[in-house]
Formats: C-alpha cells, structure tokens, sequence
C-alpha cells in the first residue's frame, strides 16, 4: 500500500510538471536609475522605449523602494529577504579589503556629530539561505551577470547559489570604464570599444539559449547606470543635438548610458521571443537605489529625480523610490499601474512563490511576497521602512536616518539631532507633497508617535545595531565655523573645505560673528555657492545679530540645481550695521558656499571668509589647479606637468583670465596612459560653467607624445578655462598648453 501511495505521488509530480513547468525567471536590477529617468515616468529627454515595452506587458509599480538609498545593502535585501537594519549590511563597502562580518556602533564620535556612528558589514555571509540557492535547490540552474558588490571569494556569487558568475568582479561598477579596454583581471573585451553593457547583455542571451530547455533563473544586474561616466561616443552626440538647457536632466553622457541600459533590456526580450520562451518567463526589472544627482558630468549633476527631493545616498523619495516592473505571462493583466507599495526584500518570497517553490519564513524575516498584488492588485505590505545609519558626504546630506512610509505618509526620524539630544523628525505627506518640501510634523504630533512607535518596533524586530548619543558632542563645534555662525534651524559644517549648510526650516542661514563696523552707503557682497534648497534668498544686516529684520534685507533668486555659480549682491545700507546674515534659501535643503567676500562702494575688498587654506590638490601647479574632488592630483616635474588621474571626471582649471569673445584655439602637447576623450571648458563672468558646453575632442592614450589643437568659438568673455584630460584613471603628462588666436598668435602659453 505504502509502495503504491509512492508510486501515485510520483505519478502526480510528473504529471503537473508536464502540465505546469516550472517558469524561466530573469530578474534585471539597474544600478543607481533613478524613479524619473524613464520615458514612461517623465523624462523628456531620456529615451527607454524597451522598458516602456515592459511596462505595457506587465506591472508597474509606481510605489516601489529599494531597501537602502545605496547599492550594496539593497542587493543584499533581494538575496535575503531581509531588511539592512537586521542583515548589517547598510554601506556599500564589500569591495573594501577588510572582511567585517557584524555590525558595530561606536561608543563616541568626532565633538561635530550630535550622534555615534555605525559601521557596516563588508561581506553578505554564507549563512544565509540565498533567493539563488532556494532557486537551485529547486532544480533552478542559476546565473548571474554584472554588478555582484557583495563581497569576493568567499563571498562571491558562486558561493551564493549561483552556478555561473559573468565577468566574476566584486567591485562598485565596471573595471575601469564601460568603454573597452577594461581592467578586469581575467575577463577582457571581444572587440575595440566593446561596451560592457553590450557584453553583459550578450553573455545572459548565451545562458538563456544554453538552458533554454529546462527552468533557469538569470540574475542580471547591470553595471548601468553607475559611475564611471562615460559612453559610446555616438550616442554622446547624438543626445548632444536635442539637450534642452531649461530641463534639469541634461547630460548626454549620462543619456547615452540610459540607452545602453535600455538597448540590453530590449535584448533580453527580444531573445526571450526568439528562443520562444517568453510566454514561460517572468521578467522583472527593478533598480537598487535612486538616481544620482551629485557626481558632476557634462559640467553638472548626471540626473534629476524632480519631482521627487534628493538622490543617490539620500532617505528622500529620490533615493529610494525606484522603478519597478514585473511581467508573469498568463497571470499579470498587460499595461497595469499598481499603486501597491513594495521594497526589494520582497522580491525574494515573490520570486519562489511564482516559481511553485517554498519560502524559508526563518531566512525572509522582512519580506512580504508582492503575488496578491499582482494577482489581485491589492498588495498586502501596509509599510515600508529604509534604515540609513550613515551621513555620506554628499551635498544633499541627512544625518544617520531610518524612514517609514505608511500610507501616504512618510515619517523620517534623524537618530539624537535634536539640540535637545533627542531625535529630529520629518514628516510629509506624499499625496500632496511628493516633494518633500513641508514638514508637518510640528503640527501633527499624534502622527509623529504613531508612526515613530512603529519604527521603535521595527528596530526592534531586527535587532538592529543603532547610533547612540555621543557623549563628546560640542554644540560649539558645530554651530560656528569659520567666522560665522548658524541662524534658525540648521546645522554648519566644514565639508570639503567649504561651507556646509544643512536647512531644516524655511528661516534657516548663517551670519557673521565679526562686528564689521559698516557706515551707511553702497556695498557688495560677492559668493560661491550651489544649493539643493528651493526658494528666494536674502542677504540681511542689523546692528545686532538677534534683530534681523525683513525691512534691512534685500532678496535674490538662485536655482536648486545643485550647480556651482558665483553671484554679486549690491546692497545699500540707510544705517550703520555690523553683522550680515546670508540666508541662502527658503526652503530645507543643503547649501555649499566655497567663498565669502565683502567689498565697498569702490571696489575695495573689505572682507574675505574661505573655510580653508587650499588643499594639496587644489594649489595651482603652473598656472592650473585640480578641483577638490582629488581626481586630479598636479606636480610639475623636469618641466612636464604630471596629472594622476584618478577618478572618472578630473577637472584643470586655469588661474583668472580675461579674454573677450571671438574665435580661438586652445593646444597642448600631451601623453597619457589613461583612457576617454578630453573636454574643454571656458567659464564667464560671475557664471559656473554651462551644462553641455564642454567641446570634445579625441586623446591618443598610447603613452606617446601627441601634439593637439582645439579651435573653439567663445560668444562670452573667457575668465577661465576648464580642461578635462581623461575620463579613465592613469597619468596624464603634459609639456605645455597655449591658448592663441586662429593665426596662431599667443595670448597665453603655460610651460612647467
């Protein structure tokens, strides 16, 4: 009888699998694509015609988050199932050489930090029962393809589940560039100019075709759109030709690579029609944090998420709400808009429960399967959570953070930042201020502890590590730099060797501590500032700093788009006054000033505030200097100029000019081992650098001596000149530069 039983449930097994296959699973994860940079979502300028072909086959889900607003802790939530805040791993460190493997919080911090910091994991540990070993176990073959970032050997996919591993790195974005020749170690381009991306696409086209006769399931996760920032040269020119100055996403480099991302989704699909599979294959793109909106290219921010606040390394909306879509032939109704909301943990009981297998309740402690939503389109998570315990220093910076959104409502706690030492909170309601720009919660505090209770019992759910009060924390420190002093609800910091102003109200800015003495009569105030607060700002003076008042003020206007530029402010006072107050906004956000400078009715310099001396690599070598970022390190040698690039957007920028407009032509005799065609700049008058004005020109980087010459027409009088050799690492010799007219008369020539 027994035997018999047996027989029957072997019988039954076959049977529904003959009937039922087990389907295909292909899940592609973006790097660093933010909610807004689809054609479908609002971009105008960005071209996705794939995705958008996905979109109209599936669902998409116009609420979904990722786990973290960085990468490696979202990766680490999709083969989990659990949240950052209980895993540890909450900073996109695993390709650090140290192996950390639990998570720590420090005892006391630095006397500016009002709390402790915590410090991340460096490796997703084998104890986990990974998606892409639940997968195998249930007779899955399993590759995956790109971007890993959660630890090497040990730690790699391989040890992780997965039976293939393409092209096997462990760094945070490509080896060197998109752009063959690349530098991974044992894995090297087909042809010249070989795009990564194009590579990628290809090799999980060949593992499709390979087991396209027995359930698979391809993790590709693609380099794109992540730094470095460069891109097949023509499609650089050709977004060139429709950017539009007035739209906040206009670089086309960063356009390029969307369409290398997008080209590749579109050849999955197109061979998932070919192999004749498609109808057995659920496909699903989602990215890992938002769009990044503070690397500088082209001359300024790679993206916008507009409407959304913040980016890349921020809690706001733009750095954790994602695209996401998920196609599931013969189940999903086509070209459907979910409103559910969902996080990328729950991809992982998502992923299994489609695909008939189990899910380990004791691995997916933080997941919440997203199949009632599909099925049914009503999801069953009533929240979502993103724990942050980081301040990265990027411009648009919170302090250490976990966010809750329940509903349309987002509470947003800021661990001890309170002058008081308890925590700081944000709340918004995401129906009408998608934007994040009024904060409710002084006017909504049964919501604030509502909402907060939930947070104290998720940390507590997760036994997550959390920052603690520091204990030599000195409002001093903090409060006042550099000779001048917060006003309102904000916090001054030193960040980079500027002025790092963090707004937490619309009445927030810094004044000067120094009595200045001023008579009545005409002055000028001079600043270089780029902001990511939205609103007017004012300049306001008073004969003491508690009396600032609207009626000695004077407003001027600044875009929030996170660009350098330099303004002059005149302004007439009817009275004497000895301190100023610059308010750089009126709206929360960050503002960066690297210089402040007073001068009178004549001209004459009265005052200047730099918060710091020049760095190693901001002091000029010859007549140029390399931007504070560090990515070009300058020292004149034998009378060559040695420039050690080391990131992907070094900048030289010339001491003052002063040239009118007309026909030029820049020259210089160069040899480089590095990589990418250079840039050349030129800066107005009281102006940053325009966004795609850059003029670009090919760079031989065989390590020979090349002499080059660039012919530019200038409709703006030259007061600098920005020249960008490189957009690959490696060192850039230079012997000398000359700008001259076209009849080759020298205006200016630099020797080392």
């Amino acid at each position: 009888m027994m035997m018999c039983t047996r027989i029957l449930a072997m019988v039954l097994a076959v049977s529904w699998c003959v009937a039922a296959p087990r389907p295909n699973i292909v899940l592609i994860l973006a790097d660093d694509f933010g909610w807004a940079d689809t054609s479908f979502t609002g971009s105008k300028y960005y071209k996705t015609p794939n995705l958008e072909r996905l979109a109209k086959q599936g669902v998409y889900f116009n609420n979904a988050y990722s786990a973290s607003p960085l990468c490696s802790p979202t990766r680490s939530s999709i083969m989990t199932g659990q949240s950052p805040a209980r895993t540890g791993l909450t900073s996109p460190a695993c390709h650090l050489a140290k192996i950390i493997l639990e998570p720590t919080v420090s005892d006391s911090s630095k006397p500016t930090d009002r709390q402790t910091g915590c410090t991340s994991i460096t490796r997703l540990s084998t104890d986990h029962f990974t998606l892409a070993e639940a997968l195998k176990e249930g007779g899955y073959t399993t590759g995956h393809f790109g971007k890993w970032h959660l630890g090497s050997e040990p730690y790699s996919p391989l040890e992780h589940g997965f039976d293939v591993d393409v092209p096997h790195w462990p760094g945070p974005g490509p080896a060197g560039s998109f752009v063959a020749p690349w530098k991974f170690p044992d894995f090297k381009e087909k042809y010249p100019e070989e795009h990564i991306e194009d590579r990628m696409g290809d090799e999980a086209v060949a593992f499709m075709e390979k087991n396209r006769t027995r359930p698979f399931y391809l993790n590709y996760w693609q380099f794109s759109v992540h730094a470095p920032f460069n891109a097949k040269a023509e499609l650089i020119e050709k977004y060139k030709q429709s950017m539009d100055p007035n739209d906040p996403q206009q670089s086309p480099t960063y356009a390029a690579m969307v369409q290398s991302l997008d080209d590749n989704v579109g050849k999955i699909l197109d061979a998932l029609e070919r192999l004749e599979i498609a109808e057995n294959t659920i496909v699903i793109f989602y990215s890992d944090n938002g769009g990044n909106m503070y690397d500088h290219v082209d001359g300024g921010t790679a993206t916008s998420n507009k409407p959304l606040r913040g980016g890349k390394a921020t809690i706001y909306e733009g750095g954790i709400r994602i695209p996401a879509i998920i196609k599931w032939p013969g189940v999903t109704k086509a070209g459907v808009v979910n409103q559910s909301l969902v996080q990328s943990e729950d991809l992982y009981p998502t992923i299994l429960e489609m695909a008939g297998l189990p899910v380990r309740k004791e691995q997916a402690l933080d997941a919440i399967s997203m199949v009632p939503a599909l099925k049914t389109g009503q999801g069953a998570r009533d929240a979502v959570y993103c724990y942050f315990p980081h301040a990265p220093t990027v411009p648009d910076w919170a302090p250490p953070s976990i966010a809750i959104r329940k509903g349309d409502w987002k509470l947003i706690r800021f661990f001890y930042e309170n002058r008081d030492g308890g925590h700081r909170y944000e709340l918004y309601n995401l129906a009408d201020d998608i934007g994040e720009k009024s904060n409710l919660a002084a006017t909504q505090p049964e919501r604030v502890r509502n909402l907060d209770a939930l947070i104290e019992k998720f940390l507590s759910d997760t036994e997550s590590v959390t920052p603690k009060v520091n204990s030599k924390y000195d409002p001093k420190m903090l409060d006042s730099q550099r000779g001048w002093k917060v006003w309102g609800d904000a916090r001054l910091n030193l960040s980079k060797q500027m002025y790092h102003l963090r707004c937490f109200s619309n009445t927030a800015g810094i004044f000067c501590e120094k009595r200045l003495g001023l008579k009545s009569g005409k002055y000028k105030l001079a600043i270089r500032i780029r902001s990511w607060a939205d609103g007017p700002a004012k300049i306001c003076w008073s004969k003491n700093t508690d009396d600032f008042a609207d009626a000695n003020s004077i407003g001027f206007d600044f875009p929030a788009d996170g660009l350098w530029r330099e303004r002059e402010i005149i302004f007439e006072l009817n009275d004497a006054a000895d301190h100023l107050l610059i308010s750089p906004a009126s709206g929360m956000g960050s503002v960066m000033l690297a210089w402040i400078r007073l001068y009178d009715a004549t001209g004459k310099l009265l005052e200047e505030w730099h918060p710091e001396k020049m760095t190693a690599a901001e002091k000029p070598v010859g007549g140029w200097r390399g931007l504070n970022d560090n990515q070009a390190l300058l020292q004149a040698q034998k009378g060559i100029l040695n420039v050690k690039v080391t990131g992907a957007d070094p900048k030289l920028i010339s001491n003052p000019l002063k040239f009118s407009a007309g026909e030029y032509v820049f020259a210089l005799r160069i040899k480089s081992n590095a990589g990418g065609d250079g840039l050349l700049f030129t800066r107005p008058a009281h102006k940053g650098y325009e966004r795609g004005s850059g003029i670009s020109f090919p760079i031989e980087h065989n390590d020979q001596w090349h002499e080059i010459k660039v012919p530019f027409k200038c409709d703006h009088e030259i007061r600098e000149i920005r020249l960008d050799p490189a957009t690959q690492p490696g060192m850039v010799q230079i012997d000398w530069m000359r700008l001259t007219k076209p009849n080759d008369k020298i205006l200016r020539e630099w020797t080392f």
